[in-house]
């Protein structure tokens, strides 16, 4: 294929994320671990803007530190562009503008939302016209947090992660971000968590290869009940991001004297999720943080996944 659409651009927002539930198996061969998790898009959104280009390019806005964020073959974002090309076909290129809100290294999915929005927006830019399952198929050799922020929702996800399983979440569930300015890397992160695992006389198949959510947690989110939501949250990675940043520990502390359910660190961190009874209480949580000089944000989910909009 080598003729775009006539469109002058295709602007998409897809949403970063939390882990209500995430348990680790033990690392395989191949250095990746087995997962079973539970994702929840949240309204904190990123945005890709696709312009037609003879050449692939990339701008990034919306960050203090533009180093942050590559603008090579390292994005996702960038990546994603070229795998839609060479799966379509397609011998022409894209000039992307990402507006970033979701924080870079937070342990939300920025990056992962990023290239979902991004083989959203080309694949309308250039007419390709790929369905849905192949969309996830190439959103899975891209990371596995990627296909999760094609679909959005609540969803189990299993073995990286990227096998996903739509998981029924009644009412609207309200979170208290945290974020941190300074990221953390996931596989110092998992790495920490091997060798916690290793000092304790953990073997490679304990916990096991294969895992499940726990029949309480889905129960939970069927329920609607932020109160029994908050008694299942778990992350298998906060005690090696806790390790990493200790002040994690104290954030969820305060956050709870503050009012929220509970709280957790939302994938490798360090961004922290506190999960609060309702809109009011929300507030009340988001000021309190606030008075005591953090960052605070009051967001929603589930929300859909990576859609075209304006």
């Amino acid at each position: 294929m080598s003729q775009a659409s006539s469109s002058a651009s295709v602007h998409v927002r897809a949403p970063g994320k939390i882990n209500v539930y995430l348990g680790v198996g033990g690392r395989h061969d191949d250095g990746y671990h087995a997962l079973a998790t539970v994702f929840q898009a949240v309204s904190l959104y990123e945005d890709v803007i696709a312009r037609p280009a003879a050449d692939f390019s990339l701008v990034v806005r919306g960050v203090d530190d533009p180093s942050t964020v590559p603008l090579d073959d390292r994005n996702l974002a960038m990546r994603a562009a070229k795998l839609l090309a060479a799966a379509a076909d397609f011998d022409g290129g894209v000039a992307l503008e990402i507006r970033k809100s979701v924080p870079v290294a937070g342990g939300m999915g920025g990056g992962s939302a990023d290239a979902a929005a991004a083989l959203v927006a080309c694949d309308a830019l250039w007419g390709t016209g790929l369905s849905t399952a192949r969309l996830h198929e190439l959103a899975a050799r891209l990371g596995a947090d990627v296909p999760f922020a094609l679909h959005g929702g609540t969803a189990v996800g299993t073995g990286r992660g990227d096998r996903l399983n739509p998981a029924l979440a009644r009412g609207r569930f309200e979170w208290v971000l945290v974020t941190s300015d300074e990221g953390l890397s996931t596989p110092a992160v998992y790495g920490r968590l091997d060798a916690l695992r290793e000092e304790d006389g953990a073997l490679a198949d304990d916990p096991p290869l294969s895992l499940d959510v726990p029949i309480p947690v889905l129960q939970a989110l069927r329920s609607g009940d932020a109160g029994d939501l908050a008694s299942s949250l778990h992350n298998d990675l906060q005690t090696a991001a806790v390790h990493e940043r200790p002040d994690l520990e104290r954030t969820i502390e305060h956050g709870i004297r503050a009012g929220a359910l509970h709280g957790i660190v939302s994938g490798s961190g360090p961004t922290v999720a506190l999960l609060c009874a309702g809109p009011e209480n929300a507030q009340d949580v988001q000021s309190a943080l606030r008075e005591a000089g953090l960052d605070p944000l009051h967001v929603h989910g589930p929300v859909p996944g990576a859609r075209i909009v304006g």
